[in-house]
Order: structure tokens, then C-alpha cells, then sequence
């Protein structure tokens, strides 16, 4: 690379092919596919200052006639991406959705990936397609080969589902989100200019950094940087703050409170007592929602295996931040329902034999669970367990479990595998209850009252 850097410039520029050679071999091993044309093809656009690597910038810069960029930036991207560890069986739908994207993202940032996405997929496949560079089509998405780990379900040959692994999806929003607060720096900086009437060189607004909470602009420039949510919306209804004016502006400032590493989006709330949990990504928010297929019918998918065991304490702690799930010492419940499926129900779920001819048993079919009633009769609501597309043509009941049985089986399990969570649950927690807090309902089968 030594022949490509230019000489008299700190941190040792080098020209996009350069970069483009250098973000190939550095991210050759990655989990994440990349592009081997990063910085020369669509939608990398070297006139607009800036190229996506991930969900960070890198600043671009004309010098002798040509674009060029950091070294060392083109490094740092390749780096963060390497670190991340990607689970090809853990996907998130993307689209299409009716009534078009339930996840559109900012209209004033050019990468809108899941617009992208959408818009390549849907065009007609033409027989003679256009140079990949040249054809306008983006071939990448923040130096991402989103292709090559696409998936894509058809149902009754008509309806196309697409998805990507949680980890890509999270990468493209960080790099969705950089991209947006690096224009707003750029037009801050340029209105600033306007206003003092100072000519500077561009070069002086391109050291970009990490869009993970840390610099994404120049530090000419600076921004407000993503700051952790310390529970600053706690017991506010959803219902309030959602008509309130720059609450989506307000929300865009935290870091997500799960994962605390993309940038929230929006703010989760309880639907069973309308309380504000904590803002969230994209990504996590997908994960939290319940696999509906009726109102009342939810399909048991691999997630919950991250729900209920890998991250169980974080969850938990998550959906008790709403006070009438924390003062029940419950969940809402289509989460009791998977919890009870998932969980309770789990010694009853039938196994066969591994395909692949292994001495282990792989579970039978696809675990679903519905309900009768609602959680405002807690004492005629039933969950039903059953088995859905057993290999051996099986369609069977497993359980029927009452509510309130659920929801004991619940607090008991709640208090072995997350005791700090369970401590600070229960009808005598009232200190973190709101002054104004969702109304007592009687219970219908009159064996007492129950917060809903």
C-alpha cells in the first residue's frame, strides 16, 4: 500500500481503489460479508465527503486531482465490523410490509437501507443487467454484502418475506443513524460559516469517528453525543408522550437501553397498561414483539430462546419497567403466554430424532400457544399449548394451563432466575409506582382485586 499513500498528508491518505483493496483483505474473515468495492460503488458516493463502512463514516478528501481517504479510518471501520459476531439463524423480517415499511427510518439521510432493499427486490429481473458500478443499483449497503445473507420465505408461491441476521440489521441502522447526525453537523458547520463569514479548508471537517455514541463529525464540529437512558421516562404513559411535540427527537438522543449499543428509534411501552418501558432500536423492539398470528394466536419462534434464557435477566428487568407488570409481578400476556409455552411447558414438547442421523432428538414441529379471555378476567382466561407441523403429520395439544396458574408458576421461576428482578417486584413495591398510576379492575371472579 505504501506506493498508493500520498505523501505530506497525516495519517497517510490513500486512494479509493487503495481503499478499496484494504477494506477487502482486512475484512476477509468477517462474520458480516463486505463489498471488495466499498468506495466505488453505488451507493458509496466519494463527492458527498463522507463513505458508510458499517456504522461508521470515513471522511473522504480531494487531493492531487483524485478522492482519497484516512488510512487509518479505513482500518478502525474494518476492525469494529470484525468484532461483530453474527447469528445467521437469528433474523429480522424486513419487509415487504403492508401498507408499506412499519420501520421507515429518517427521510432526510440518503442510505435508507430498507427503502433500498426493498426497491432492488421488487424491480423485475431484467435479462441483461447493467455493470454492477455503473447501473445505479446499490451493490452494497455501508460497505455491507447484503446479498449473501438475504433470506427469503415465499408462502403459496405469491408471498415474499425478506430478512436479515439481527446483527447486519443493527449495522445498518448505526451506519443509517452516523449518517444522518454527520449531515447535521456538515449543514451546522456550513450555517456557522455563513454566519461568521469564515472560509475554512474542507479538509478541516473530515476526521470522522465511530458512530457508536462516540464523535461521528469533525471536532470543528461537534454533536451531542447518544447518551444512556437512566430511566428518565419512568412511569410516563405512551399515550401522553407520544403526542408530544420532539419526543421523536428526544428519543433519537439515547442509546438503546438493551443492547445499549445502537441508537434508539423508538419508545416501547407496555400495551396492557400503557406505561413507557425505555426507548429502543429497531432491532430490539422487533425482537420484544410477540410472533402473532391471530390477536389471540402466537407462534413460539427461535427468539424466545434469547428472551426466556441467554439475556433473561435484561429482559425481564425491561418489561418490569412498566409498574403494573412490576407491581403483578407478571408480564403482559401475550409474554406470559410464550413464557408459559417456552418455559412451563417444555418437558411436554415432543422430540425426534435428528434427521442428520446424530444420537441426539431435535424438538417436534413448531410450538404454538393461544388463549380464551383476556388479562381483565384473569379467572376464565386459558392458555392452550399445542404442536403445530410435527414431522410425523402430529397435530397435538400439549397443555392447558389457567392464567392465574401461569402467572404463579411465573413469579416462582421469576425469583430463581433473576432474583434482583423479583426483589424489586410485587404489590408492597409501591415506591416506584407513578403518583397517578392505571386504575384497579375488578377481578370477575371475585376472589379479590388485581392491578391491570
Amino acid at each position: 500500500m505504501s506506493e498508493d499513500v500520498i505523501p505530506g498528508r497525516a495519517g497517510g491518505l490513500i486512494t479509493l481503489g487503495a481503499a478499496d483493496a484494504l477494506w477487502a483483505g482486512l475484512t476477509a474473515g468477517s462474520a458480516v460479508p463486505t463489498a471488495s468495492a466499498a468506495f466505488t460503488c453505488s451507493p458509496a458516493d466519494a463527492p458527498a465527503d463522507y463513505v458508510l463502512l458499517g456504522g461508521h463514516v470515513v471522511a473522504t478528501v480531494q487531493a492531487g486531482g483524485q478522492w482519497s481517504v484516512l488510512e487509518a479510518e479505513v482500518r478502525r471501520a474494518a476492525a469494529e465490523l470484525n468484532a461483530v459476531e453474527m447469528d445467521r439463524q437469528d433474523l429480522v423480517r424486513i419487509g415487504p410490509f403492508r401498507g408499506g415499511s412499519k420501520q421507515e427510518h429518517n427521510e432526510n439521510t440518503p442510505l435508507r437501507w430498507r427503502r433500498r432493499i426493498a426497491r432492488e427486490l421488487q424491480e423485475p429481473d431484467e435479462p441483461e443487467r447493467a455493470a454492477p458500478c455503473a447501473g445505479g443499483r446499490p451493490d452494497h449497503l455501508a460497505g455491507i454484502d447484503w446479498r449473501r445473507i438475504l433470506v427469503e420465505n415465499t408462502r403459496d408461491r405469491t408471498a415474499r418475506t425478506w430478512w436479515l441476521p439481527r446483527a447486519v440489521v443493527r449495522l445498518l441502522d448505526a451506519a443509517e443513524h452516523a449518517e444522518t447526525r454527520w449531515l447535521k453537523a456538515a449543514r451546522t458547520c456550513q450555517a456557522s460559516a455563513a454566519v461568521t463569514t469564515v472560509t475554512e479548508s474542507p479538509s478541516h471537517h473530515r476526521q470522522a469517528r465511530a458512530a457508536d455514541g462516540r464523535q461521528t463529525t469533525s471536532p470543528d464540529c461537534p454533536t451531542t453525543p447518544l447518551r444512556p437512558y437512566n430511566e428518565e421516562l419512568k412511569g410516563h404513559l405512551y399515550s401522553v408522550l407520544s403526542r408530544k411535540p420532539g419526543t421523536s427527537r428526544k428519543v433519537a438522543g439515547w442509546t438503546c437501553a438493551l443492547c445499549r449499543t445502537a441508537p434508539a428509534a423508538v419508545l416501547d411501552h407496555c400495551h396492557e397498561h400503557g406505561y413507557v418501558r425505555a426507548p429502543v432500536c429497531h432491532s430490539c423492539n422487533t425482537q420484544e414483539r410477540p410472533d402473532h398470528l391471530y390477536s389471540n394466536d402466537i407462534r413460539v419462534a427461535n427468539h424466545y430462546t434469547r428472551l426466556f434464557h441467554t439475556h433473561t435477566a435484561d429482559w425481564l428487568r425491561h418489561w418490569h419497567r412498566c409498574p403494573g407488570c412490576r407491581t403483578r409481578t407478571t408480564l403482559p400476556l401475550p409474554h406470559l403466554a410464550a413464557w408459559t409455552a417456552h418455559i412451563a411447558c417444555r418437558a411436554l414438547r415432543p422430540t425426534h430424532r435428528d434427521p442428520r442421523g446424530s444420537r441426539g432428538r431435535t424438538p417436534c414441529g413448531a410450538l404454538r400457544v393461544s388463549w380464551t379471555g383476556s388479562h381483565h378476567a384473569p379467572g376464565s382466561c386459558l392458555f392452550t399449548v399445542a404442536v403445530d407441523l410435527c414431522p410425523s403429520g402430529e397435530h397435538r395439544v400439549l397443555a392447558q394451563v389457567p392464567y392465574r396458574e401461569a402467572a404463579e408458576r411465573f413469579r416462582t421461576w421469576l425469583a430463581e432466575t433473576a432474583p434482583a428482578v423479583a426483589a424489586a417486584a410485587g404489590p408492597d413495591r409501591l415506591d416506584g409506582l407513578p403518583a397517578r398510576f392505571r386504575p384497579v379492575i375488578a377481578d370477575t371472579s371475585g376472589e379479590g382485586l388485581a392491578l391491570f
